[in-house]
């Protein structure tokens, strides 16, 4: 649990993430004394107003910004401690498609955030990041590995200003829209299931696993850290069988910007790669300091060991691996209780 709340600001806090992280801060105690939700979706916003304002009053606020827009963002941040940054766009193929687009909102909307987090004396951000920043093959994942570097580059640039920027790194989110269990649960009934190849595997995480990893961040940072979860993996065809044992299944082809295994840490990584028995961190680099003092620094502080050399963290290696009565045990926990595995 979290020392102190205080005053956060969550970007992009209408999606997914955003709704559930809000409703994990209102669960716990001391609770937040503002919440500040910043996104550019207007109904959204609307839709939890009415539910998460009727029921909270006036600590929860809702500013209509885009990341794009700096000044905006200066405004929302006002009187802030804490940034989490969620906004993104997200979906590979739109990105490959529009890609000036994506790169004005995860590029250039990461350094709207840093700068107005410098000049209105936030004091802690944690900025969402993803697997596919990891040695990235797609534009997505190529826009996301950059902000990843400008939040870390941030700390060179805090002076003597008490603020810590941080990452946090994950995979698949189990049950979110446009992944895999939503796809197979809306086609089993067809009796033909849909999969790129066979052979792909992905890192899972749970949606209230994500949120614990990000509150961790934002309480235990010290800055420029890449805070990765030790999380398992699963084989496509394991949740195919899981959800619709029996059906068909049609392989498709891997689509344009599309891994068939997924990694977090790279081999070029290890270097700077730390571990306990919870997440890896991956220690910046930062200018003026030893390296060797910072790792010793980053292991004392995180309770962590630096892993072995060669070391990689990949969806196809990773030990922890789920079988198919895991996947369906976690999809009633975390997407459907009534699911039953077959057609429905």
């Amino acid at each position: 649990m979290m020392s102190e709340i205080g005053k956060i600001l969550i970007t992009g806090g209408t999606g997914s993430f955003g709704r559930s992280f809000v409703e994990r801060l209102y669960q716990m105690q001391p609770e937040p004394r503002r919440v500040v939700i910043y996104s550019r979706d207007e109904l959204k916003q609307y839709q939890m107003q009415q539910d998460l304002g009727a029921r909270h009053g006036s600590s929860i606020r809702f500013f209509i910004g885009d990341v794009r827009d700096r000044d905006r963002l200066k405004r929302a941040m006002e009187g802030i401690q804490t940034v989490v940054h969620a906004a993104a766009l997200k979906q590979v193929p739109a990105a490959e498609y529009n890609p000036f687009e994506a790169i004005r909102t995860n590029v250039l909307g990461a350094e709207n955030v840093i700068e107005a987090a410098l000049e209105t004396g936030v004091q802690r951000v944690v900025a969402l990041s993803t697997d596919k920043a990891a040695a990235p093959v797609n534009l997505y994942g190529a826009t996301k590995l950059c902000a990843d570097k400008l939040f870390i580059a941030a700390n060179n640039m805090r002076g003597n200003r008490n603020i810590r920027f941080s990452v946090v790194r994950y995979g698949n989110v189990m049950g979110s829209r446009g992944s895999v269990i939503p796809l197979f649960l809306s086609q089993r009934n067809r009796g033909v299931l849909t999969v790129t190849d066979r052979r792909m595997t992905r890192f899972n995480i749970t949606l209230d696993a994500g949120i614990g990893l990000v509150l961790h961040a934002i309480d235990h940072a010290l800055g420029g850290e890449i805070f990765i979860p030790r999380i398992p993996s699963y084989q496509i065809m394991d949740v195919a069988e899981a959800i619709a044992p029996g059906c068909q299944v049609n392989e498709i082809g891997i689509r344009p910007g599309e891994k068939l295994h997924e990694e977090m840490i790279t081999l070029s990584d290890s270097p700077q790669t730390i571990a306990n028995d919870r997440f890896y961190v991956i220690v910046p680099w930062l200018a003026g300091h030893d390296f060797a003092a910072l790792m010793e620094q980053y292991q004392q502080h995180h309770a962590a060991q630096q892993v072995s050399d060669g070391f990689s963290y990949c969806s196809d290696q990773n030990p922890d691996r789920l079988s198919v009565a895991a996947i369906r045990s976690l999809i009633r926990s975390h997407v459907d209780p009534s699911f039953v595995a077959g057609p429905h």
